[in-house]
């Protein structure tokens, strides 16, 4: 799931699962949405990314090349070192600030229950 937010200057994606070829047809109308609220600073909230392969990081690098040619800054909030890993294989990691100081408030299952907090660099 990909959620749009915007303030007067930023446009913050937020999303939760996985980032991937099951995804791609989301994209291009998410890529389109994005480019077109013409914001300078795109903040992709990368919290709740379960899973991203190459695919999603092409999602990625897109919105971030169209925001840099528009004279604007892309931030990755929180990423997992797996996805920048992926993100630099793709030799895109220079077009992308990393804020590695954001945390997000677990997600509260349908039961309520609040699941504990990890450090989602072990593994």
């Amino acid at each position: 799931m990909i959620e749009i937010a915007t303030s007067p200057s930023t446009t913050t994606l937020v999303i939760a699962g996985d980032l991937d070829l099951v995804e791609r047809d989301q994209f291009p109308e998410i890529a389109a949405r994005v480019t077109g609220l013409r914001r300078q600073l795109l903040v992709i909230d990368m919290c709740r990314v379960t899973f991203m392969d190459s695919t999603g990081a092409a999602f990625l690098i897109s919105l971030a090349d169209s925001s840099r040619r528009r004279g604007g800054a892309t931030v990755l909030r929180n990423p997992d070192p797996r996805d920048l890993f992926v993100l630099e294989v793709c030799g895109a990691l220079s077009l992308f600030r990393i804020d590695e100081t954001h945390r997000c408030e677990p997600a509260t299952p349908v039961d309520g229950v609040q699941p504990v907090a990890t450090d989602r660099g072990e593994g």
